[in-house]
């Protein structure tokens, strides 16, 4: 924290005049795109914000029901939705981010989505598109296993697993945007948590896991790009705490 304080901090590389970064990580060329239900499309049940707060909790059980690819959809696009590209330098989203960076990448371990094997998944946010990363039933049990055991991550219909790609923020920010990339995860977290009360799931949000042991999982380097934060997702109908 205190590294990353003003009077500790030199000119951002925005400020030298460098290029801006990608607002996303690349797409191989060869990438088969799994096209998502546009958001114009999906019906959801009204919920009332206030009872939809009120009635907040973390959600550690859920029922064997999957998802939907519309509810899956529809959780994507309220926790990391574009709505308008600046090109070149930023995008303007359904979640705030520091400097409109959204340096976010949201990673999927699928278990329970109809239409969808279990594995890995990325979400492409500008084109609202899922790309697979890698494909298995087993990735359930590493992802877990990763998570410090926590097994019922094991059980969810799917995990959201956010990525920062670091740079798209200190280029902008410096130092100080290692703070800034946690709050924005935070943004995030909420969204998905009162999205998920109009399609009766429930959520659990984590930041107890191997770092190390996680991005090696995702195949990222842990410098440049690396796991901040998860949240398990499925169905209501169990214990809640």
């Amino acid at each position: 924290m205190e590294g990353t304080k003003y009077e500790h901090l030199g000119q951002s590389h925005q400020e030298q005049g460098l290029a801006p970064p990608p607002l996303q990580l690349a797409v191989p060329a060869s990438a088969v795109l799994i096209e998502l239900p546009r958001i114009e499309q999906i019906k959801v049940k009204a919920v009332d914000l206030r009872e939809a707060i009120e009635a907040r909790r973390s959600v550690r059980e859920y029922a064997s029901t999957p998802l939907t690819l519309e509810e899956l959809a529809y959780l994507l696009w309220c926790t990391q939705g574009v709505q308008r590209v600046y090109e070149g330098f930023a995008t303007m989203r359904t979640v705030p981010s520091a400097g409109a960076r959204h340096a976010l990448e949201t990673y999927l371990l699928i278990n329970g989505v109809e239409g969808l094997d279990p594995g890995l998944y990325r979400y492409v946010a500008m084109g609202h598109r899922l790309l697979a990363v890698e494909i298995g039933e087993d990735l359930a049990r590493k992802v877990a296993s990763a998570a410090l055991g926590q097994q019922f991550i094991a059980q969810s219909a799917v995990t959201f697993l956010w990525v920062a790609d670091i740079y798209r923020m200190t280029w902008l920010y410096g130092e100080r945007g290692y703070r800034y990339i946690h709050l924005d995860a935070g943004h995030v977290c909420q969204n998905l948590y009162l999205a998920s009360a109009a399609i009766e799931c429930g959520v659990c949000a984590m930041a107890a896991f191997d770092d190390n042991g996680l991005n090696r999982l995702l195949e990222l380097d842990g410098d440049e790009r690396f796991v901040v934060y998860l949240a398990a997702v499925g169905k209501n109908g169990a214990v809640r705490g």
